[in-house]
């Protein structure tokens, strides 16, 4: 308000100044004499201020219209002025503004006007590695995979946008379905951007598909140092990498080595039921059963598993029935209400002939959750308390129709697979496959149990019974009905 005030006031000063001034000129005597071709020219005093200030904005407008001339010379003659400039800005403006259209109709899925907006900027801007890109989106939005292709290799050739060329050719080789080349630009992408988020998912889902294993390791590790990956998480994916390394250990030509990945996985993420598994083999190859025992109770106590299970029996594999039952309490006592625990426990004494305690072991799974491996002991256990063919069949019938229970099931795409593995087999996610019972339960066929090679192999160990007048209608004895139940197991795996 105050400033309002006094800038009206210094107005009003300088107009009374002014006027004073002028007034002052107009009573003063004299003035300016001019003589022009022969004609004098007498001007007042106010007249000759008035002439005076005429003259000078004159010489101004002269020595402009004089340094646009020259401009103009110069700008004809090709050399930077200040209309050079003057130009150079209007088309800059206006090859902006066709950079900003052709955003605007690449964002709106117009294909055809943004090419035609990114080659008018290219033509005004001259600025490649600004129109290079739009030019390349809009060719792949339009088809012209080609073109695409062609403007991604010119962006390779300039430092600044050697990345983009190179991840534009990535997407295109992935798109193709040429993984290898895929993995390889993706590889080189992330040497020039070792941060890269994108990249490093790509490279790193392209080489677990190659089965790349020491290459994904790398390319993991470079996620937990940029910050993208939860220590927790990145020790669980590397512990699945050198399992990965190590998944042949149980081959006659397996290395020190590969034992060596195994032991490692598990040191890694002692919970990884695969990786417990492994490495237990690992020992039990290297002579340290009590290393393997150690493993194996360390897994069981986080999961009860049936694969597990197998590896502990495996430790000791020419013990007695009553011994296998007593050594396994180590496992059975952790978990004991534990469904797995309960049909480890059946199985066991289904092979020593201790039907009554595999019955007490089963105790009311079969009536809460029942699937087709209590089915197919249930089976057993009749059968070894002398029922009949009818209520053997019986049991059988129902494992025929029900759910298989627990499975590898993939988080990403609910798929069910045969095996544990690092990658999914449907959807090629990884480290997506977890030991669940499927939200939509398989109906199928009789699966038997995980350790039905062991039963069958510790039956077919004892010595054969005589045959006895009570058995005089051949009746299948259990080896026969855990055996024929494993051939329908193959059957259904062959269908």
């Amino acid at each position: 308000m105050l400033w309002s005030l006094l800038k009206i006031l210094v107005f009003v000063a300088i107009i009374g100044l002014l006027a004073i001034g002028a007034g002052f000129l107009m009573e003063s005597s004299g003035g300016v004499q001019v003589t022009v071709a022969g004609t004098e020219y007498t001007l007042g005093p106010l007249q000759s201020v008035i002439a005076l200030c005429l003259l000078v904005f004159a010489v101004w407008l002269f020595f402009k219209l004089l340094n646009l001339l020259i401009a103009t010379l110069k700008f004809l003659n090709g050399d930077e002025t200040a209309l050079s400039r003057y130009f150079d800005r209007s088309r800059e403006q206006r090859g902006y503004q066709a950079l900003s259209d052709g955003m605007m109709a690449l964002a709106s899925g117009e294909g055809r006007a943004a090419i035609t907006k990114a080659q008018k900027a290219e033509r005004l801007l001259n600025k490649p590695e600004l129109t290079n890109l739009l030019v390349a989106q809009a060719a792949e939005m339009n088809g012209d995979t080609k073109k695409a292709s062609e403007t991604y290799k010119k962006l390779v050739q300039n430092n600044a946008t050697r990345f983009v060329g190179v991840r534009g050719i990535m997407k295109q080789k992935l798109a193709e379905g040429d993984d290898e080349t895929a993995r390889k630009l993706a590889e080189k992408a992330l040497a020039l951007k070792p941060r890269h988020e994108e990249t490093q998912d790509v490279l790193l889902n392209l080489q677990t598909k190659a089965q790349d294993w020491a290459g994904a390791r790398s390319t993991l590790t470079s996620k937990l140092k940029a910050g993208y990956l939860p220590r927790d998480v990145f020790k669980r994916r590397d512990a699945i990498l050198a399992l990965s390394e190590a998944k042949d250990i149980l081959d006659d030509s397996a290395s020190v080595e590969q034992q060596e990945h195994a032991i490692e996985a598990n040191r890694l993420s002692p919970d990884l039921v695969p990786a417990a598994a492994m490495a237990a083999r690992a020992y039990i190859e290297k002579g340290k059963p009590r290393s393997a025992s150690k493993i194996l109770k360390k897994a069981w106590e986080v999961q009860p598993h049936p694969d597990l299970a197998h590896a502990f029996a495996e430790i000791e594999p020419d013990e007695t029935p009553e011994q296998r039952i007593k050594r396994f309490t180590a496992l059975t006592r952790v978990h004991p209400q534990d469904p797995e625990t309960r049909l480890i426990l059946a199985e066991l004494n289904i092979v020593a002939e201790d039907f009554p305690e595999a019955r007490r072991a089963l105790g009311d799974l079969i009536e809460n959750q029942a699937d087709a491996r209590g089915y197919t002991l249930m089976a057993a256990i009749e059968r070894g308390e002398g029922a009949s063919d009818a209520v053997v069949q019986g049991w059988l019938a129902k494992a025929l129709n029900a759910p298989r229970g627990p499975q590898w099931v993939c988080n990403n795409c609910h798929d069910i697979q045969p095996e544990w593995g690092p990658v999914c087999q449907n959807c090629n996610s990884f480290d997506t496959l977890s030991w669940q019972t499927p939200q939509t339960p398989e109906i199928a066929t009789a699966t038997g149990v995980h350790m039905l090679p062991l039963i069958v192999g510790a039956i077919e160990d004892q010595p054969e019974p005589e045959p006895e007048e009570a058995r005089e209608d051949d009746e299948p004895e259990v080896d026969e009905v855990i055996e024929a139940n494993a051939e329908l197991v193959e059957a259904e795996k062959q269908s």
